[in-house]
């Protein structure tokens, strides 16, 4: 792409070609999931389990910024759309080992306005989602959890009826919603453990400089202060997403049933690494039937969205390509290649924050799409597979410990991290920001330290599973904004406003 000779130009292309999620990890951004929310995907997460490095734990994200106060329904999974978690383990970018869920919802008490309710009129306080305690869930979804391995299902669950965890209300209504949360959280043997509900949306990001054309706050963003570089317990600026919820499904499996071999491998063996995503499809027509209310869909499933490399879908793509991206497969991403070799947001930067950058063809930014070192150290020549956005892990590194954990993952030299997978405390912003800008290139020449000064998830993050914290409360929840409290790097913990 041309270099942007002057600010018109520059403005025009920000406004033109930038993708519409210019950092936001997909939560709305393309324009099919930005008119279908309940199918977007806001985020995917894979890593090895932190207290079962044996394990993988898989995270699917979906509807992104749930206002927590806004009833009467709140925010079921949609029973129409089929969420699937996608693992290729031979590399050849297709998946070979897929796990489905599918949502049931239920009203169980028709004449009541709102879809939770208790602490009054002779009805107790929801604290369980079934038997005693549970009278309150009027709107209630259960749902099944489907693997495909070689064509053939098999029910995870085995018969055993899974309930989603519902929007924290209040406390009145939910005066316990911790324990109804651990309630949400099954084994179902094996190694196999998951959870699927409403909860505090863990990703973090400025929204507001980064969509104000790339309007840094003074000396909180942009190319960041050491200190505040160095620093993975405080924010400098305000967190758009923080006082957010979000729906989530958390799925941890064993690593033998999603290796090629069924084996546990080495951090150095090709075999090791598997490549994931997470994506939503819808069926192709539906009938809603007027008399009783029910949609019944029998024609072939179409994907709405998908989310690899959060790096790829939202600084990458271009919004006039971001619909094709979203609805075809990884093995297919070769179509996409130019955004890669020749990124626009690499431009942008040198134009903004006045630093070098590589020049075309970024061949460095195709570790992040295809099969090479040093996510995969045994990866050789013939390895690399096709072009494909697929979150990479490397299931024989081990877990880095609660506490040890860098936000900047990979760059940091927490090799556990990002985009060595993902866990939830990985500052994907700022390590997509740097790697775009090239320093996987030359970490000297071009490793400016480019942030956006929010380094934090306020509500923090689960040390076991299912790594997601409980969803904020509908009466009392807060959100994080210019001149508000919320900023714990700065005076009196405001945040900035410039």
């Amino acid at each position: 792409m041309k270099s942007l000779k002057t600010m018109v130009a520059f403005a025009m292309a920000l406004c033109m070609l930038v993708p519409a999620s210019l950092f936001a990890s997909s939560h709305r951004e393309a324009p099919i999931s930005a008119l279908d929310h309940s199918a977007d995907v806001t985020d995917w997460y894979a890593f090895v389990s932190y207290d079962h490095p044996d394990r993988v734990t898989m995270i699917l994200n979906v509807d992104g910024f749930l206002e927590p106060s806004n009833g009467p329904n709140y925010f079921p999974f949609d029973p129409n759309v089929r969420y699937e978690m996608k693992i290729d383990n031979n590399r050849d970018g297709k998946e070979d080992i897929t796990f489905q869920f599918r949502f049931k919802t239920e009203i169980r008490q028709p004449d009541v306005f709102t879809g939770f309710v208790g602490g009054i009129a002779g009805i107790p306080p929801i604290t369980s989602l079934t038997g005693p305690g549970a009278a309150g869930l009027s709107l209630r979804q259960t749902y099944t959890v489907t693997m495909l391995k070689n064509g053939v299902p098999v029910d995870m669950a085995d018969g055993k009826t899974l309930y989603a965890v519902p929007s924290n209300v209040g406390p009145l209504t939910m005066p316990k919603y911790t324990e109804l949360f651990e309630q949400g959280i099954y084994d179902l043997g094996h190694g196999v453990r998951v959870f699927a509900g409403t909860v505090d949306d863990p990703f973090y990001i400025d929204l507001g400089a980064a969509f104000d054309s790339l309007n840094f706050r003074m000396g909180v963003g942009g190319i960041l202060p050491a200190a505040e570089d160095a620093d993975d317990t405080h924010n400098y600026a305000p967190d758009a997403v923080a006082g957010f919820n979000v729906n989530s499904i958390v799925l941890e499996v064993p690593i033998t049933m999603l290796t090629v071999d069924g084996k546990i491998h080495g951090a150095g063996d090709k075999d090791a690494v598997i490549g994931t995503y997470g994506s939503t499809s819808r069926q192709r027509v539906t009938v809603r039937r007027v008399a009783d209310q029910t949609a019944d869909g029998n024609n072939q499933w179409r994907q709405v969205n998908r989310e690899g490399n959060s790096l790829i879908n939202e600084l990458i793509i271009g919004t006039g390509f971001k619909d094709k991206f979203s609805t075809d497969d990884p093995v297919n991403d070769k179509q996409f290649a130019s955004f890669v070799l020749d990124p626009l947001l690499a431009h942008l930067f040198s134009s903004v924050l006045s630093i070098p950058i590589p020049a075309a063809p970024r061949n460095d930014l195709l570790l992040l799409v295809q099969y090479e070192p040093p996510i995969c150290p045994g990866c050789g020549a013939g390895d690399a597979g096709p072009v494909a956005d697929l979150l990479r892990l490397n299931t024989g590194i081990p877990p880095t410990p609660v506490g040890s954990q860098k936000r900047l993952g990979f760059l940091a030299g927490d090799v556990a991290g990002f985009p060595d997978g993902r866990r939830p405390i990985d500052d994907v912003v700022d390590i997509a920001s740097r790697a775009v800008a090239g320093i996987l290139v030359d970490p000297v020449k071009y490793g400016a330290a480019i942030g956006d000064g929010v380094n934090i998830n306020e509500a923090g993050y689960g040390a076991t599973f299912p790594y997601v914290r409980p969803a904020h409360s509908g009466r009392d929840s807060h959100h994080t904004g210019p001149g508000q409290r919320g900023c714990n790097g700065q005076p009196n913990d405001v945040c900035p406003v410039k």
